[in-house]
């Protein structure tokens, strides 16, 4: 799921993808893609399963429950043993087929853990993305930072990258240089953080634990892959700190409440989006609130007035 579209930002992203919708398309040496046919704004052409190995397989994200989507899977994987489905968080375009592919291949499902949010709702709040989550998903195993998941030619390491949600984890296939880093990086957009279900301190803190890593490409939830790990993480960080200061901005300039600053930062972006990049401005609200250089009246909210510090 990604943050609408807008200017400024540094990376740059790829739109060039082909989703071809329906088929196992080979993406590296062992590694398989299918797309779901379910494009939109927050998903770009759809998102993105990956299945790992030969004839003992990981499927990851299987994805939402889709007829259509199941049974392109299936095909791909006649033949062939699924020891493991390994989801990396629970937004309703990942991880509902789980549970139908569990049944039907005895697969054991690895992830970090159920949904949750990074904090408790305010007084009087609502989570406006609670239908977007899978509140029914529990793991057979959860993961913690490290653990591995291995068949049979293929093993994968976890490595937890909160912010876009807090059980988000992404998986590295080390021994090629792959990472599937889900909705944490994306070659076509960036990713949104909304709060209660994200958090931005936790999502800048998961691109540092992915720059101390030495990776060849990432395979992402959506859309094509990032084939310059190191440098697209630096351009993600580049734009979260212009997207901080822009608000700061906004501020400094008699901009008190979010409405206004999404009117401003996000003014060349659909205004049916707009809803969604104010909770990607609460996100950087909450940081620097928590930071001291913003103040608001009690917990930083949709409905706050904000000031310097």
């Amino acid at each position: 799921m990604s943050e609408p579209r807008d200017a400024p930002r540094s990376p740059e992203f790829d739109l060039t993808f082909q989703p071809a919708h329906g088929e196992a398309v080979p993406v590296a040496e062992h590694v398989q893609r299918i797309t779901v046919n379910n494009p939109g704004p927050f998903t770009f052409h759809g998102t993105n399963t990956y299945i790992v190995g030969d004839a003992s397989v990981c499927v990851i994200d299987p994805g939402p429950e889709d007829e259509a989507h199941f049974r392109a899977l299936m095909a791909a994987l006649a033949g062939r043993e699924v020891t493991h489905i390994a989801v990396s968080h629970t937004h309703k375009d990942h991880s509902p087929l789980a549970r139908r592919l569990k049944a039907a291949t005895g697969a054991t499902i690895v992830a970090e853990g159920p949904y949750r949010p990074a904090r408790p709702l305010h007084d009087g709040e609502a989570n406006p993305f609670a239908e977007s989550s899978d509140l029914d998903f529990v793991p057979d195993i959860a993961l913690a930072e490290g653990d591995r998941v291995e068949g049979d030619g293929w093993r994968l390491t976890a490595i937890l990258t909160p912010g876009h949600t807090t059980n988000h984890v992404a998986f590295a296939f080390e021994d090629r240089g792959i990472v599937f880093s889900a909705d944490h990086v994306m070659a076509w957009a960036t990713s949104i953080v909304a709060p209660p279900d994200g958090a931005m301190s936790d999502y800048m803190a998961s691109l540092e634990r992915l720059l101390m890593r030495d990776d060849r490409v990432y395979f992402p939830g959506h859309g094509g892959p990032v084939k310059d790990p190191a440098a697209f993480l630096r351009g993600l960080r580049t734009h979260r700190r212009m997207r901080e200061r822009a608000v700061l901005e906004r501020i400094r300039s008699g901009d008190r409440l979010i409405a206004d600053m999404v009117r401003a930062i996000y003014a060349s972006t659909d205004p049916r989006l707009h809803g969604a990049a104010a909770l990607s401005v609460l996100a950087h609200l909450e940081d620097l609130v928590e930071k001291g250089e913003v103040t608001t009246d009690g917990p930083a909210r949709l409905s706050g007035v904000y000031r310097i510090g």
